[in-house]
């Protein structure tokens, strides 16, 4: 019986550390309940196919393999050298965050990042996944079956 309940117990350790991988109708209903659907002129369906590019809706996931030394975090890739703050990394940190937040299953403060990104010049095209996968390209699968 106490072996159970120490396994029961570490269990909820675990789970709690695991990602959130979101499905494209999740993230499309998050994504438009924070106000994305047209965000700057980009569609809902721009901004799920950039998360599947940049990390196959997986909140927890990092690159840490920049040429430069930067790193990129969450569902939405954001860079260490310009959006977050990182202890590795000088940065210019314009979106006033830690890397590490990106990283957790909470991607209200992703999603007001990736809304700054967008407004500077490159627009979506900061997300080299965006301009290779999504930029310009039939998008209607994403949102298809989702009753959005």
């Amino acid at each position: 019986m106490r072996s159970i309940l120490v396994i029961t117990i570490l269990s909820y350790f675990f789970v709690a550390d695991e990602a959130k991988i979101f499905s494209k109708c999740e993230l499309a209903r998050k994504l438009k309940s924070m106000g994305m659907d047209g965000f700057h002129g980009y569609s809902l369906a721009n901004w799920v196919c950039m998360a599947e590019y940049e990390s196959n809706f997986n909140t927890q996931a990092f690159n840490g393999r920049n040429s430069n030394g930067s790193s990129d975090y969450g569902i939405f890739q954001l860079n260490s050298k310009w959006w977050c703050k990182s202890n590795s990394h000088s940065s210019a940190n314009a979106c006033n965050i830690m890397c590490s937040k990106f990283l957790d299953d909470n991607i209200d403060d992703d999603i007001t990042c990736a809304k700054r990104v967008v407004k500077d010049p490159n627009g979506m095209s900061a997300w080299v996944a965006w301009v290779k996968h999504c930029k310009g390209k039939d998008l209607s699968k994403y949102l298809a079956s989702c009753n959005l």
